[in-house]
């Protein structure tokens, strides 16, 4: 026999209103409202630290099926702050379940809804942007909901990696033999970044995200590596001011989706806020330099804005002179043009905006990592190292 569930409501700062069920923990939470497109990977989602103070609508309508499990996390918690799908699975069906997700959301207090129609409120958010949200399943009256939502901060100037940062620091060990030493500016990492490298024989020490320069190659790092995190760019002073000082001393230089961002502002550029953003793990990405299209995990709602290019704009393909010398845009997004990539030419740095460790999504990208074992390769022979 089915047992009647609480009633919910989720009110955009606009006003449009959606009616669904208690999912996950009953209460109220607020949020910047975000579309996830992966049709798998809702655990990774979840626990992702760059998706803090957001709102995940799952576009894909059945979200559950699998359960939740011990070894899919990308951090120690879950960070959304509310969660939003259609169609709930009523039973897990996996072999490494070893729980249910609406059971894992209830314990851990975020705030969800179900039976809402995604279809639709996807639309309304890629036609009408990001927006402010609130779900409660306490209020019942969505006017005084709505009032409480546009009293809630935006996300435009919201600055949150030192709310996801790590506490102190910690390292994760090279698999088989020790090649190379990665200092990670932990600004919301993903535990599949260190892992992928670990693969290649990288040693990672994961440092708070206030740490110096100094704190970071004390480690006896040969590399700089920024990580994804959450918030705006524009106000992340303290790491791009540390990505300049490792380009003025030429240290090797990788950084990710909000890592990519902070390099593209210490390089001279300026980011921007997306409209909607881009979310899920089927994105495609041109490589200008070898001509290939590779489907790619993404998370992030700002980019970085380069001379002549912006909303959707072509990107030129001349080389941008800066501060640091020549950078070239690598990789672009064909569904929009947003800038996915930068390498700079006179100093040993480069970037991607999506994710490629991809947990969950696609390993089209995952040489990515091999570019930036090269890299440090490359630095560590020209001068004159023998032990990296």
């Amino acid at each position: 026999m089915s047992t009647k569930r609480r009633s919910a409501i989720l009110v955009l700062e606009d006003g449009r209103t959606f009616h669904g069920e208690a999912y996950g923990s009953v209460g109220e939470t607020f949020g910047e409202a975000v579309f996830n497109t992966g049709m798998t990977g809702y655990q990774e989602t979840l626990t992702d630290p760059s998706y803090h103070r957001q709102v995940v609508v799952q576009t894909a309508p059945h979200i559950g099926n699998t359960g939740v499990n011990g070894e899919d996390d990308e951090s120690d918690r879950i960070w959304v702050a509310g969660y939003v799908v259609r169609d709930p699975a009523r039973i897990s069906s996996n072999w490494r379940a070893s729980g249910g997700l609406e059971e894992r959301l209830a314990a851990e207090g975020v705030v969800g809804i179900s039976g809402v129609d995604t279809r639709a409120l996807t639309r309304h958010l890629r036609e009408r942007g990001a927006k402010r949200v609130g779900i409660s399943s306490v209020e019942t009256d969505p006017r005084a909901l709505l009032a409480r939502v546009r009293q809630s901060p935006e996300m435009a100037g919201a600055d949150l990696s030192a709310e996801v940062t790590t506490a102190k620091p910690y390292v994760v060990q090279a698999v088989g033999e020790h090649r190379f030493t990665v200092a990670a500016l932990d600004l919301g990492i993903k535990r599949n970044v260190p892992r992928r490298l670990a693969a290649r024989g990288v040693t990672t020490h994961v440092l708070p995200a206030h740490s110096t320069i100094d704190d970071l190659l004390a480690t006896g790092a040969d590399a700089v590596f920024l990580s994804p995190g959450p918030g705006d760019p524009a106000t992340a002073d303290g790491p791009v001011a540390l990505a300049r000082e490792a380009l003025r001393r030429k240290v090797p230089l990788f950084g990710i989706c909000f890592g990519s961002q902070i390099l593209g502002r210490a390089l001279g550029f300026g980011t921007y806020k997306l409209g909607y953003g881009h979310r899920g793990t089927n994105q495609p990405v041109l490589d200008r330099a070898t001509g290939k299209v590779e489907v790619t995990s993404h998370n992030h709602g700002f980019a970085v804005e380069v001379p002549g290019a912006r909303h959707g704009a072509v990107v030129p393909d001349e080389v941008i002179e800066t501060e640091f010398g020549g950078v070239e845009v690598t990789h672009v997004c064909l569904n929009d043009n947003v800038v996915e990539g930068l390498r700079a030419r006179d100093v040993p740095a480069f970037t991607v905006q999506y994710h490629p460790e991809a947990a969950a999504g696609p390993h089209d990208a995952d040489y990515l990592f091999d570019r930036f074992a090269e890299l440090i390769e490359g630095r560590t022979q020209s001068e004159g190292r023998t032990d990296a």
